[in-house]
């Protein structure tokens, strides 16, 4: 199974999204870095969550990071997150 698509499944089951997309971003970091033969190092997360209402960024982005620790530490270089709560315009 790809990466992308087991993040996807643990970020919907812990979040109930409204909206989530997990973008591999591996190809623009080739040569770079963290970079592997194969991608699957670099991700953007847009994720919009009734869980997220009331926590600050910083909270979000631990929530999150919490939930995908098994995949940051077996090789996900880089994510960039982007979550908000419904309504907030992301």
């Amino acid at each position: 199974m790809l990466v992308r698509d087991i993040m996807t499944e643990k970020l919907s089951a812990a979040f109930a999204p409204a909206r989530l997309e997990v973008i591999d971003e591996s190809h623009r970091h080739e040569g770079h870095a963290g970079a592997r033969p194969g991608g699957q190092t670099h991700f953007r997360v847009r994720i919009v969550a009734e869980a997220f209402r009331g926590r600050s960024r910083l909270d979000r982005h631990r929530l999150i990071n919490q939930a995908l620790a098994a995949e940051i530490a077996g090789g996900v270089h880089a994510l960039a997150i982007e979550a908000a709560a419904p309504g907030e315009g992301k």
